[in-house]
């Protein structure tokens, strides 16, 4: 969400524009293209990487700075998860084998997730090799590649080289195309756990995403060990939350037993007035088993695969999102924002 810091004189824009390429070591006589870069920064003894993006407009160049919080980076899942669904991705990660598949739009923490994985797996003495686009942090332990479409390093060629690199886990940043993804399927069936990324909405929809580019359903019924589907919301300010009775219009939304009471912030200089501080994860963990599998190979609809999963003890992101909200770590409001189909 956008919210006003600060405002400069629009007579201070180019300045500040230009100092931001030179920190990210961008082209400063370039206005007229898109720009990347990045830099590394210490604010209040805490070390920043901050990745420099800028965008040429019709009222001069806009810049974003994303900011990459070493301190923050889990070193273990259980900082990213709890409950059944850290219980369950912890058993998938310990696979030997297998193509493991973290899904959301951008932004959605994918990265985090991904990273608290491979720094727990580092640690248990396995050689992991990653290749992403960029490397957003530097994980002890861990071999990073990033690719370089300019020389032809894309993700399928990079792939097909770490397997000669004897690895025990590979971590591929993106799946986008059916070259990296046949790439993966054959690394999995070799003995490696794969570890990637996929821009889909929900674990069920992911199935019917691959399918579509062109996969054989034997081959992903054999390779795939598990799609976790994930949402970041945000976590109700706990300083100045109050209780406050369900809305008549959303107790349909919790079943038959609704809450007597749900929490919502009421801004305080905390959370600046805004009611909300932080952010927590939304997951839904989907494990392939042999009836999932036969649905996949006969080629089912998503409907069909839905509810098999949900038979088997699938508990959806809307759900998730839900228990979030009877539990006081968010609100209805921040739910319905995230998951329009409410």
């Amino acid at each position: 969400m956008l919210h006003d810091v600060a405002d400069l004189l629009p007579a201070l824009a180019p300045a500040v524009i230009a100092r931001l390429k030179i920190l990210a070591g961008m082209d400063i006589a370039e206005h007229r293209n898109p720009q990347d870069g990045r830099f590394s920064a210490t604010i209040n003894s805490r070390g920043l990487d901050v990745r420099a993006s800028t965008y040429p407009t019709i009222w001069g160049e806009k810049a974003v700075l994303r900011l990459l919080d070493r301190s923050g980076l889990h070193r273990s899942v259980s900082g990213v998860m709890s409950g059944a669904p850290l219980d369950a991705f912890r058993d998938l990660i310990k696979r030997p084998e297998g193509i493991i598949l973290v899904t959301g739009p951008t932004g959605s923490g994918k990265t985090s997730t991904l990273y608290a994985a491979l720094a727990e797996l580092a640690e248990s003495g396995k050689n992991v090799i990653t290749l992403e686009d960029p490397v957003e942090y530097w994980l002890q332990g861990v071999n990073q590649g990033q690719t370089n479409a300019k020389a032809g390093f894309t993700f399928a060629k990079g792939l097909r080289a770490i397997l000669r690199q004897d690895p025990d886990v590979i971590m591929v940043g993106e799946i986008r195309d059916p070259e990296t993804l046949e790439t993966a399927i054959e690394a999995s069936l070799t003995g490696h756990l794969v570890l990637s990324t996929l821009h889909t909405n929900g674990s069920v929809a992911t199935l019917t995403r691959l399918l579509e580019m062109g996969i054989e359903p034997y081959l992903l019924a054999s390779s795939i060990a598990g799609i976790l589907a994930q949402r970041l919301v945000r976590r109700t300010c706990e300083s100045c939350r109050q209780a406050v009775p369900v809305p008549e219009k959303h107790r349909h939304l919790f079943g038959k037993k609704p809450p007597a009471t749900i929490y919502q912030g009421t801004g305080c200089t905390e959370c600046r007035g805004i009611g909300y501080r932080g952010r927590v994860g939304v997951f839904e963990l989907l494990t392939l088993n042999p009836e999932l599998r036969r649905l996949l190979n006969a080629r089912a609809s998503e409907d069909e695969i839905l509810t098999a999963a949900r038979a088997a003890g699938l508990s959806t992101l809307r759900e998730q999102a839900l228990d979030l909200v009877r539990e006081g770590t968010t609100t209805i409001d921040e739910v319905t924002r995230v998951f329009h189909e409410l």
